[in-house]
């Protein structure tokens, strides 16, 4: 019987928590690291590699994937979505600019209610999306990485140039953050005789947070394979992921050890309930996952 491809990700924690380099990191929390890890998910018969030892909010996660689809760089419109994951930074950058200890509850109410305030206060500077789609070059011109993906998906299968990437070295200390998965490429393979190819995408991370962050990841990346298959007809082949400096938080050790002691479930199916006419067209209702039976979720915090 083969074995479950959840444990690709416990082994990578057992690892961390065994053998991992402790270091001391930007957010002065700690971790345990190591540097290189790979672990492959198929999902050419519909698997959604939500993990299973813990509860993945998967609906949150695809509605971030979502909002990187639409460019946008302010959480007003993630906020009014009830999603809260960005909230740290720029509520950290408040509070130190103005020395009021306002609690994250109020702050997002500020920014979902009052314009004004959620220009100033919400905005990300040029993350994930806005390199995504609007990428400005030396000479002011805007270029949609990945439109330009999809049209070459469907025009030629067989480049190597089909990726897009966040790492936009002049604009880095813009950003709420720098870009962690940073790199998206795409491969289109058909033996002979098979109909249609099959899509399959690798992400390069940079930097993995693999209690809180990783299983977030691998969830909205195999949503965006199945949304740029869908619009160049093709099915999903391979989700592969890439680690460069992975590593478990020191305050999130407990949940480490609590992931290895559970035993993974099946992995849940993905359909999409419909086609829309283009990439930007999806919303958080066309996914229906089905046969997602996790275990409870282990609230964790986050390092900012």
């Amino acid at each position: 019987m083969a074995r479950h491809p959840e444990y690709q990700y416990l082994d990578l924690v057992e690892h961390l928590l065994e053998k991992g380099d402790r270091r001391i990191d930007r957010t002065g929390v700690g971790t345990l690291s190591t540097f290189g890890a790979m672990m492959r998910f198929d999902l050419s018969d519909g698997t959604f590699p939500a993990y299973t030892t813990k509860r993945v909010y998967w609906k949150t996660a695809v509605k971030e994937m979502l909002w990187f689809l639409t460019g946008q760089t302010n959480i007003q419109s993630l906020l009014k979505d009830n999603v809260r994951i960005w909230t740290d930074w720029p509520l950290d950058k408040y509070r130190k600019a103005t020395g009021e200890d306002i609690c994250q509850e109020a702050f997002e109410d500020r920014v979902m209610t009052d314009d004004a305030f959620a220009a100033k206060w919400g905005d990300l500077g040029p993350v994930y999306g806005k390199q995504w789609r609007r990428w400005v070059d030396a000479t002011g011109k805007e270029h949609d990485q990945l439109s330009t993906v999809i049209d070459l998906l469907k025009s030629s299968p067989s480049s190597r140039r089909m990726l897009f990437h966040a790492w936009n070295v002049g604009e880095l200390d813009q950003m709420a953050l720098s870009p962690c998965h940073m790199t998206y490429q795409f491969y289109a393979s058909q033996l002979e005789g098979e109909t249609p190819a099959k899509l399959s995408l690798m992400v390069y991370q940079r930097s993995c947070d693999i209690g809180l962050g990783n299983p977030f990841n691998v969830v909205q990346e195999a949503a965006l394979l199945h949304m740029v298959a869908q619009q160049v007809d093709m099915v999903p082949g391979e989700l592969v992921w890439i680690g460069g400096d992975v590593h478990l938080y020191l305050n999130h050790t407990d949940l480490a050890k609590t992931l290895l002691s559970r035993e993974p479930r099946p992995f849940p199916s993905l359909r999409l309930t419909r086609r829309p006419d283009s990439i930007d067209g999806y919303k958080i209702e066309d996914f229906e996952v089905t046969g997602y039976d996790p275990y409870p979720a282990i609230e964790a915090p986050v390092a900012v």
